[in-house]
This record gives C-alpha cells, sequence and structure tokens, in this order.
C-alpha cells in the first residue's frame, strides 16, 4: 500500500468495468491498485495508517523530522533559492519536516513549493492551508499523473530543486517501472537536482505480514472493498462473504502481495460478463516491494542517479535516500 491514498490512481476516464475485466480474464486474476481508493477506501486506508501494526507511516515522520536539516543543510548555502517538489503530495504532512527546516541567519530553506498530485481539490485546499500557514512559501500546485511527464513551471527555472517522494510509494512499483519513473522524474527535476525518496526496507515476514492483515480486519475491510466497489460500479454481482483477505511474503520477489480468495467454487459477473473462480483461486490486487539498500540503490543508479545518503530509523523499519542527478544532462 502506498502511504499516500491517491498516488497510484489511473485516468478518472478509465472505464472501472474495464479496468476490472482487463484482470479479472487473466490466467492469474487481478486487479489494478487504483480500484482500491474509492471514497470508502480513502477512508479505511487513513484507519491502516493508524493501527499499531503498520509502522511505515509514524517511522517515516520521525525519521524525516530527525535528518530534516541533513538533508537542505546544502540548500541552505544556495543564493538562488531553492523549491521542494513532492511527488504524490495531497497534504503537506511529511513536506513540513522539510519546509521548516532554517538556514544559519534562520530563513526558509526553501522559498516555493511544487506539490504534484492527480486530486486537484485535495491540492488546492492544502495550497490554501500553506499560504495562510507560511505566507513567504510561493506554492505552485500542479494536478498531474505523475507517473508521465510533467513541467514545472518556467518561473522556478533558476532555482536549485529536491524532489520528495515520501510513503515508500516506490515499493507498489515493479523494479523496472520504479527505475523508469527515478529516470523520468530525473528529467523533471533537471541538472543537479537532488532526490530524497523513502521506502520501506527487507525484513522478517513475522513484521512484515501484521502490517497488511492487521489483527482488527481492517486491511481485509480496505481490500474487500474493491468487490464492493465493482459491484456500484461495475454492474457486478460478488458476493463478499466468498472471498477472503489475504496477505503472503514472497521472498524469491522481495514483496508481500495481496489476495483476495474464492472460498468456493462461483460464478461472478462483473459488466455482463461471467467469470468463474475455482475453490482457492485468488484475484491478486497488489503488491509491496520491500528493497534491500543494495537493491535500492542498484535501481537508482540503472536510473541515472548516484546514492547520497541513507538513513534509516535505529530498528531499521525504513529507510530515507538522498539521491544525486548529474550536474548536466
Amino acid at each position: 500500500m502506498p502511504d499516500d491514498a491517491r498516488l497510484l490512481v489511473a485516468d478518472k476516464s478509465q472505464d472501472v468495468g474495464r479496468a476490472a475485466l482487463d484482470g479479472l480474464l487473466q490466467a492469474q486474476k487481478s486487479l489494478p491498485p487504483w480500484l482500491f481508493y474509492d471514497e470508502e477506501g480513502c477512508r479505511l486506508f487513513q484507519r491502516i495508517t493508524e493501527l499499531p501494526e503498520y509502522y511505515l507511516t509514524r517511522t517515516e515522520r520521525a525519521l524525516l523530522i530527525t535528518v530534516a536539516p541533513r538533508v537542505v543543510s546544502d540548500f541552505s548555502r544556495n543564493d538562488t533559492g531553492t523549491v521542494l517538489i513532492e511527488y504524490g503530495a495531497s497534504d503537506e504532512s511529511k513536506a513540513d519536516a522539510l519546509l521548516a527546516a532554517s538556514d544559519a541567519t534562520g530563513g526558509s530553506v526553501f522559498g516555493a513549493y511544487v506539490p504534484i498530485d492527480v486530486a486537484a481539490p485535495a491540492l488546492n485546499a492544502m495550497a490554501a492551508r500553506l499560504r495562510r500557514a507560511r505566507p513567504d512559501l510561493v506554492v505552485h500546485p500542479i494536478a498531474a499523473d505523475f507517473l508521465r511527464p510533467v513541467s514545472l513551471p518556467p518561473a522556478l527555472a533558476r532555482l536549485a530543486r529536491l524532489g520528495f517522494f515520501p510513503g515508500s510509494t516506490i515499493g507498489n512499483m515493479r523494479p523496472l517501472v520504479a527505475q523508469r519513473f527515478l529516470r523520468q522524474a530525473q528529467a523533471t527535476l533537471g541538472p543537479g537536482a537532488r532526490f530524497l525518496v523513502g521506502a520501506d526496507l527487507r525484513k522478517d515476514p513475522d513484521l512484515l505480514i501484521p502490517a497488511y492483515d492487521d489483527a482488527a480486519g481492517v486491511t481485509a475491510a480496505f481490500n474487500l472493498n474493491l468487490l464492493v466497489r465493482l459491484n456500484r460500479e461495475a454492474a457486478a454481482d460478488f458476493d463478499l462473504t466468498g472471498f477472503d483477505h489475504r496477505a503472503v511474503w514472497n521472498d524469491r520477489e522481495s514483496r508481500i502481495e495481496m489476495h483476495l480468495v474464492s472460498r468456493h467454487r462461483q460464478i461472478v459477473r462483473v459488466a455482463g460478463v461471467a467469470i468463474p473462480f475455482a475453490a482457492g483461486e485468488t484475484i491478486h490486487t497488489e503488491d509491496s516491494y520491500k528493497h534491500t539498500e543494495a537493491a535500492f540503490e542498484a535501481i537508482a543508479t540503472a536510473a541515472g542517479w548516484t546514492l547520497s545518503a541513507i538513513w534509516t530509523d535505529p530498528a531499521r523499519l525504513f529507510a530515507l535516500y538522498l539521491l544525486e542527478g548529474p550536474a548536466s544532462s
């Protein structure tokens, strides 16, 4: 799961029924993760981030507060000013740790902030809050899917740039997709930019699996809500009592997988198409890759970045990676 509930949303014009059938008609049935995030899915995901088993959100926030002064120290000596560009920024809760950093004179390091997210209403609300809280900060929200090319405002061309991608959302991308995203981000951020990326670390499955299969059943409800959405928006007739939530560790791929498991043989109709299920057959709903530090560095290096620093929490649950791009293209 990404730490922001709207990060991997597809084009809003995409038909829910067609998107579902594209996956359900494959040998390994699947559903695209963007289907998770209807209104109820967003509400459930917010609850997940507050669960005792779900360590990712609170661990990353604590780590950010600790390392923010070191992340911005070089930028504080920049005479031209600095802009913070956050990918998937539906709220300012994590960026605040960086925006609050000051230089040796007590002034703000960042003169501008570019939050990029698909959810325009959330972006606009955040921009309004920041303009009240930080009147000296220039805010340029961009409503866009950051998995596609993004153009930054020309007015920021002379500023030094720090990209920011928190929440371990990069773990929801297959490694080659993550590499492609990092290469594209380098083109967006431009020569000499730096990029701070938060990513969950590979660890004992006994710690990982409860984060995706909590005792209170919130993650199970989040997963099953996919079927509720298909019943509502894709003329489906899923019986929720016929499916169970399952989270498994795939050691070979180094990822947590979420599945919905059919309890018995059944036929489900989706958008007028009959979909047969065998007992025990699964719908693969999400992957969350857990990279070692070396594996993440290999992905970043292949995308053209150089690893400048790694910070982890004391328990080595989570990492923040500071990447440096080439001085010129």
